[in-house]
């Protein structure tokens, strides 16, 4: 079961209402639509980084390149003074930027023509080009600096992702051989002992690698050095068997080669593990998890570890929400992170000693957030405006990059709402409705269900552009004249672990409830025209609509994106084998209850709406195998079905002309089916 939730969205304190307009006002009603073509125009923001001594921040700014037919990401910096930011570097993308601790220098990660696979690169902020300081033939995924400036610690594999060589390295065709338990993973490809990252420290002067860590049947990664320098915390995931799956071992070492590691703790492993040193040394901040059994509905927990003795105490427990992104203060006495709640993710702090969760901030959705002396930086987005940058100062934001600014003040877009509904046994249900920028009220519109993936995950206030993106895609058809249901179904996150954990073992009931009664709403509000619905998704979006249209005829169109019907036929497929396991049984256990998860296709003979199957040929989340049974079995039936095939692409969409045309089908396809039926 697929699910989304990997960007950090906060939501920022009442007092705080006039954050909103400082994010921009939507713009006025004589501007235009989005159109398809606006994707090589739209310049998405990530990996916010801020200098040691406050002074600036630096991010990642993905541009989609038409000629070339390439996403592309440079890095930018600005001042926090005056917030003008600087291009500083062009052509091939970087990643995973850093500020070295002297806040000299800033780091990155790139593969570049004239060396072999991905080197780290050293800039120096007082001008002059880029070098590399590392010269290594695996293929680096992440690193940190150590507190002097002196060494870095890199997370590398011996083979670059999918299995190959590392890029640059002879291309030698040899079969594949595995011996994990979970084998597959989108992005990464086929996991084979080759690509096992393993942690290595780089002297930044000589240049000189040593190993770490080298357990061949364990992946280490999100390494976090101590404060003074001599021991890093790294997260080992045993990856041999079944037991081992689902579980988060946190070690100690010492930052030398030879070193033994120590195992400090064991934990169920999270959503987004991160590791944080208290100042003082004493305390390790991680985040827990839950049992493999909610796999698909974890709400993560911040607790802290005493590194002597590896105690353990949980300090977010009575929040029943989800939290992630922590650092501790300068003083050690509190934690910084982000808690997803209701529509939002907001900013808070929770106090050591006492246990007390302060909110820091309401009402906007902050994707990340960073720090340093007294200076606190942010992403933010909202209904109507893209992430940027932004400086949080005593209750403000002051903008610090206006890189969408200019297309943004050319659109119209439609106006986003909160909805509560009573969905069947009682429950209520939350979501957003995005009405068109000229909405008349009382007057019905065609209207388009369009689901949130997951299912952890939630519809929320922002407005992101990256290839896989429900609020850009809802305010797409919104600008095109049509009334958009965003539904947070039963099964997502937001609204506590029971919420979210009461589908397990039970997909494609509840939640379909949840949205059939959202879209009553809407039909009962004298909104939504009943003879034109439509339904469509993404992901656990997709599979929802092949869940939804196989139990109710109402929708005259559907758009499932990287779906699937036959769940029996992901098994082993796909990279979700702990969650199968742990929360339906192996098929062989209870095949009644997998044909029973898997009745979009095993009962396609109940489905009359015209559907759009869509997906990509390397997607390992949700193969295409998902949506080729799908769209096989309606044309079976002479259901209308078109299947939409994109080469080489992964869960989420990266190539330019891919998302253009991802986006005029979806369009095509409802109004062939919404806009005639009057």
């Amino acid at each position: 079961m697929p699910w989304w939730g990997s960007i950090v969205r906060l939501k920022l304190l009442s007092p705080l209402l006039l954050l909103i307009v400082c994010l921009g006002p939507p713009a006025a009603l004589a501007g235009r639509a989005i159109e398809p073509e606006d994707w090589y125009r739209f310049q998405a923001l990530s990996d916010l980084q801020i200098a040691p001594d406050g002074a600036s921040v630096a991010y990642l700014v993905t541009s989609y390149d038409k000629e070339a037919d390439e996403s592309r990401s440079a890095l930018w910096s600005a001042e926090w003074a005056h917030g003008e930011g600087r291009p500083l570097t062009h052509g091939e993308s970087v990643w995973e930027p850093r500020f070295s601790p002297d806040g000299r220098y800033l780091s990155f990660l790139a593969a570049r023509p004239e060396d072999s696979g991905t080197q780290l690169w050293l800039l120096d902020r007082r001008g002059g080009e880029a070098r590399a300081v590392s010269h290594v033939s695996g293929e680096i995924s992440s690193y940190e600096w150590s507190p002097d400036g002196a060494h870095v610690v890199l997370v590398m594999s011996a083979e670059a992702e999918g299995g190959g060589k590392a890029k640059g390295a002879a291309k030698t065709v040899k079969p594949l051989v595995i011996d994990a338990f979970q084998f597959k993973q989108d992005k990464r490809g086929y996991l084979t002992a080759g690509m096992r990252t393993h942690l290595y420290l780089l002297d930044v002067r000589s240049g000189e690698c040593a190993a770490l860590t080298a357990e061949s049947m364990r992946e280490d990664s999100a390494p976090a050095f101590s404060p003074d320098g001599r021991q890093i915390a790294f997260v080992g995931t045993a990856i041999g068997t079944a037991r081992d799956v689902g579980r988060d071992d946190i070690y100690i070492v010492a930052a030398s080669a030879g070193a033994p590691a120590v195992k400090l703790l064991s934990t169920f492993s999270p959503n987004h593990q991160k590791l944080a040193w208290s100042p003082d040394g004493r305390q390790l901040a991680f985040l827990q998890g839950d049992a493999p059994k909610f796999n698909a509905y974890i709400t993560d927990v911040l607790a802290v570890a005493d590194v002597g003795t590896g105690k353990v105490r949980a300090l977010t427990a009575g929040l029943d929400r989800a939290v992630l992104a922590t650092s501790f203060s300068a003083d050690g006495r509190s934690l910084l992170f982000a808690v997803e709640d209701d529509g939002y993710q907001y900013p808070a702090a929770v106090e050591l000693a006492s246990g007390v969760v302060t909110p820091l901030a309401r009402e906007v959705v902050v994707h990340e957030l960073v720090a340093a002396q007294g200076h606190t930086a942010v992403l933010v987005s909202s209904d109507h405006a893209p992430p940027e940058v932004y400086a949080l100062e005593q209750g403000k934001l002051r903008p610090l990059s206006a890189h969408n600014q200019a297309l943004f003040a050319e659109l119209s877009l439609g106006s986003v709402t909160d909805i509560r509904f009573t969905s069947r046994g009682g429950t209520e249900v939350h979501g957003q409705i995005v009405k068109p920028p000229d909405y008349v009220p009382a007057r019905r519109y065609p209207t388009i269900l369009w689901i949130h993936g997951g299912p952890n995950g939630q519809d929320d206030h922002s407005l992101e552009l990256w290839g896989y993106g429900p609020p850009l895609e809802r305010q797409l058809f919104a600008t095109h004249g049509y009334v958009v249901l965003a539904v947070n179904y039963r099964g997502g996150t937001g609204r506590g672990a029971a919420y979210a954990r009461t589908i397990g073992a039970d997909w494609g009931h509840k939640e379909v409830e949840d949205l059939l009664a959202g879209v009553d709403y809407a039909v009962s509000q004298g909104i939504a025209d009943p003879q034109r619905l439509g339904i469509g998704g993404w992901s656990y979006g997709g599979i929802l609509t092949d869940y939804t249209i196989a139990s109710d005829t109402r929708f005259k169109a559907a758009i499932s994106g990287a779906g699937s019907g036959n769940q029996t036929g992901m098994y082993g497929a796909d990279e979700y084998v702990v969650q199968y396991n742990a929360e339906l049984g192996p098929p062989w256990q209870d095949t009644a209850l997998w044909l029973k998860v898997s009745y979009p296709f095993f009962h396609a003979d109940r489905i009359r709406t015209p559907t759009l199957f869509l997906g990509g040929t390397q997607d390992f989340n949700v193969p295409l195998a998902g949506g080729e049974q799908m769209y096989q079995a309606l044309r079976t039936l002479g259901v209308p079905a078109q299947l939409i095939v994109y080469p080489g692409q992964f869960h989420s969409l990266t190539r330019p002309s891919f998302l253009v045309d991802r986006s005029q089908r979806y369009l095509e396809w409802m109004d062939r089916y919404l806009k005639a039926a009057r």
